[in-house]
């Protein structure tokens, strides 16, 4: 209980003190004492006014060793210059030289130097974000001015250090380099702008450089740190989506082994591309060991060619050790046109080389309590960076220039709601802009603008830029040259041509880097089992396809009017063909049919002299009538199915053919049953006699051909033919045909043509031993047997046949059963009645009767 009293009077005693103004003073401090060495304490640059924005540069380089928790970062850090600071903040004078920028409002700075390591970013951060004299946040005593923005141009990741510190005070962080592709998520970082694009803007540029020169072959390698492995984890499933095979990749610091990559490059001798990701090793530490592995690999090596990740130039002298490097390529910005209409901006800087003896006045920190340790140098003069002798030149950072001056028009934006009016006159008062307050100015698009590099939004709305893609090519014992290949923009590669003429001109045409040679059109890659997608035979597009384009996975159909050449690279227009006229199968199918229709009608002649002769008046003069000229309508039909098939052709072919056809073998059939009727009625006794007759005949006829009549209105009605064409049955013809419509009933014509035939084959053969003269069973009999050899031969030819040579099929068989039916029951009787004449009586007709 006494001890809870006294801790409690501890605390009121503490309550009343804190409230003193002992500016300076604490009153209960446990400082971090850290260890200087004179001459050696680190330097910040400060200069007051109306906007302060606070810097975090690295203007020094780290040795290889590390130092303890308790020693300040300058006892193990070498300073190299001040450029980087000298770049700052005449930059800085540069934005104020405009009154455009700032609107009579002056920009006050705090620059720090961070030292490459966490501890020295830190430091930096507590001491801008502390306005007191020592190092503690939200202890508010000495300076009066607020932090508005925090600009990182610090080297290595310190940017989420960076973004961690000051966004719990919600000071906006910008960076003046591409920055980490973690801080583009606004959940973990809400407060860091970007105004440059995030890691990751070359990778879709590399991967179209790749695939445009055929580059399917390749080893990645970056360095073993976090950044690294994401890198990997990013930029390998965008090689492998564009069937890109990595085949030597390895994370690997400078110090490392060199046997696996030295085992990975026997084995892989013909990858000639080497995509790197340098975080900040210098290029030739990356170099080095792959010369090291290469050395020891027997006969010639081509000469490689290192693709860097980053953004940006690398110098290159003559005396470097790259004996096996054919280029190096990178992908700086590229920068707008208006840029040199700036008549502020500088490209090259001239300050006094003691600069801070010139400029500043610089003082160490003497409070008791003080553990900041640093030399804070205030600006006391106009950095001057006018051209003049013996002045230390220096080669300006537009990307430094341009981020200022954003930050110079954004507050300036939003600094104008601060203005106020006194009474008589109008001033402006000291701003009280907070840092919360600023964000959505940062936020304006029209602020890209004024960059000057080529940065835009995308359609998702991050940033983005167009690139350059330039190649410092090796050359032997001379200075790298500079060659621009290429152009990066709106996510769209464009290779200069000329560039490349110029290379082959040098004698340094790039390097192929695959692991076969490219499959030619016409022909489609074929994958190797167990090696990379990249390693592949070359196999000849299939039957009826094509392929156009080298290395191509898949063979394409023509159109449907179209077919491929003999090498399949491309299709040509198919030949339409149909049996025409013009064509020597045509001529001789027309004058086979021409012919036998003369022949026909010759025979019709004699009849038509000869009708009263005994062999014409027997069986049935008026049934040879009708059976001749049904012969000659069906050579004549024949016609029909030549020529280019049309509407109304189509049409009649068909149906007149099976029409006049089965009349005929109609008019066969009469003549069989008139045959077979007159013998039985010879018989004493027999009732037959009265069924003889033209009625008999005409009836049988009729009813025969009216049924094929019927079925082919039905086919007509149904589905009737029409003029079609076959695109798909012969490669490279269009076949112009008719299409029956309904095949069904085109069968059920031929079928029922066929059961006449079948019937009056029948009748005739059972009739052929039957007495008389001039018995025409025999002479039926076997015309059916010639008219059914026929069709059944047509049915199994019409099958295996395409195109006009279907059609040729028909037309023969239409011929050769006319003519069978006109040979086999005509001609011996014209025979006889030409060259026989004394055999065509009636004396010979009753003895042949009465044997």
């Amino acid at each position: 209980m006494d001890l809870l009293l006294l801790l409690l009077l501890l605390m009121l005693l503490l309550v009343l003190l804190l409230p003193q103004p002992l500016c300076g003073k604490l009153g209960m401090k446990c400082p971090l004492i850290l260890d200087h060495q004179d001459g050696e304490k680190p330097c910040s640059y400060y200069r007051p006014g109306d906007l302060l924005i606070g810097i975090v540069t690295t203007a020094s380089e780290i040795t290889p060793t590390t130092f303890p928790f308790n020693m300040a970062p300058s006892s193990q850090i070498q300073l190299l210059s001040y450029r980087k600071v000298v770049r700052m903040i005449c930059n800085i004078e540069l934005v104020k030289e405009n009154p455009q920028n700032l609107h009579n409002l002056t920009l006050g700075y705090n620059i720090h130097d961070n030292y490459v390591n966490t501890l020295g970013t830190s430091d930096a951060l507590l001491d801008m974000l502390s306005t007191g004299e020592a190092n503690v946040p939200n202890y508010s005593c000495g300076r009066k001015d607020k932090l508005l923005a925090l600009v990182d141009g610090a080297s290595r990741d310190s940017s989420i250090q960076m973004s961690t510190l000051a966004g719990t005070y919600k000071v906006p962080q910008v960076s003046v380099r591409i920055a980490s592709e973690a801080l583009s998520d606004k959940s973990q970082f809400p407060f860091f702008h970007l105004m440059f694009p995030k890691e990751g803007i070359t990778y879709p540029g590399i991967v179209q450089l790749l695939l445009h020169f055929g580059w399917t072959l390749i080893g990645v390698f970056t360095t073993d740190t976090e950044k690294g492995e994401n890198f990997m984890r990013s930029f390998i499933p965008m090689l492998v989506k564009n069937r890109i095979c990595v085949v030597i990749s390895q994370l690997f610091s400078v110090t490392g082994s060199t046997a696996f990559l030295r085992d990975a490059l026997s084995k892989w001798r013909q990858v000639n591309i080497f995509v790197h990701f340098i975080e900040f090793d210098s290029i030739w530490d990356r170099i080095l060991p792959f010369h090291s592995a290469l050395e020891g690999l027997p006969g010639p090596i081509e000469g490689k060619v290192w693709i860097m990740t980053v953004s940006g130039y690398f110098p290159l002298k003559k005396d470097w050790h790259l004996k096996h490097v054919h280029s190096i390529w990178s992908f700086p910005f590229q920068w707008k046109k208006s840029w040199e209409n700036d008549n502020t901006y500088k490209s090259y800087l001239f300050v006094e080389s003691e600069f801070q003896a010139e400029y500043f006045h610089c003082s160490v920190s003497k409070h008791t309590f003080s553990v900041k340790g640093r030399r804070r140098c205030t600006q006391k003069a106009p950095v001057e960076t006018q051209e003049k002798k013996n002045k230390m030149r220096i080669q300006n950072d537009g990307y430094i220039y341009g981020v200022i001056k954003i930050l110079a028009h954004a507050m300036s934006a939003a600094s104008k709601p601060q203005r106020r009016r006194k009474t008589g006159e109008e001033r402006l008062g000291a701003p009280r802009l907070q840092p919360w307050k600023f964000h959505p100015f940062l936020k304006k698009r029209e602020l890209y603008n004024l960059s000057l590099i080529k940065v835009y939004l995308d359609q998702n709305g991050d940033v983005a830029a167009d690139l350059q893609i330039i190649s410092r090519v090796v050359l032997p014992k001379e200075d790298p040259i500079n060659k621009q290949l290429g152009t990066f923009e709106r996510q769209k590669l464009t290779i200069n041509q000329d560039a490349l003429s110029q290379l082959k001109l040098l004698n340094k045409s790039l390097p192929q880097s695959k692991c076969v040679e490219k499959c030619h059109p016409g022909f489609v890659k074929k994958a190797r089992e167990g090696e990379p997608v990249c390693c592949y035979d070359c196999i000849p597009c299939p039957e009826g396809t094509i392929s156009t384009q080298e290395d191509t996975t898949k063979c394409n159909n023509c159109p449907d009017d179209q077919y491929p050449t003999e090498n399949r690279v491309q299709c040509i227009p198919k030949r339409i063909t149909f049996l025409s006229y013009e064509e020597h199968l045509s001529i001789i199918l027309i004058s086979f049919a021409l012919l036998l229709f003369l022949i026909t009608g010759f025979v019709l002649f004699i009849f038509i002299k000869y009708l009263e002769t005994p062999i014409v008046k027997a069986n049935n003069r008026d049934l040879s009538y009708i059976l001749l000229v049904s012969l000659l309508l069906c050579f004549l039909s024949s016609l029909f199915f030549i020529g280019r098939p049309r509407k109304a052709t189509c049409l009649l072919r068909q149906t007149v053919f099976s029409i006049v056809f089965s009349v005929a073998v109609s008019s066969v059939l009469a003549k069989t049953i008139t045959v077979v009727l007159a013998f039985l009625a010879s018989k004493p006794g027999n009732k037959v006699k009265r069924w003889l007759g033209k009625s008999l005949a005409n009836s049988i006829i009729l009813s025969c051909s009216a049924v094929q009549i019927l079925i082919c209105a039905m086919w007509l009605g149904a589905s009737p033919p029409f003029p079609d064409s076959d695109l798909h049955s012969q490669p490279g013809e269009i076949i112009l045909q008719c299409n029956e419509g309904s095949v069904t009933m085109f069968y059920i014509v031929l079928g029922y043509m066929g059961f006449l035939a079948a019937i009056c084959f029948t009748v005739a053969f059972l009739a052929r031993n039957l007495p008389g003269a001039f018995n025409e069973a025999k002479m039926i009999t076997f015309s059916m047997l010639v008219f059914c050899s026929v069709w059944v031969s047509f049915l199994s030819t019409y099958l295996s046949t395409k195109g006009k040579y279907m059609v040729a099929v028909q037309v023969f068989s239409i011929l050769a059963s006319g003519a069978g039916l006109l040979s086999c029951i005509f001609f011996p009787k014209c025979y006889i009645i030409i060259l026989s004449p004394n055999l065509n009586s009636k004396e010979h007709l009753m003895a042949k009767l009465g044997e």
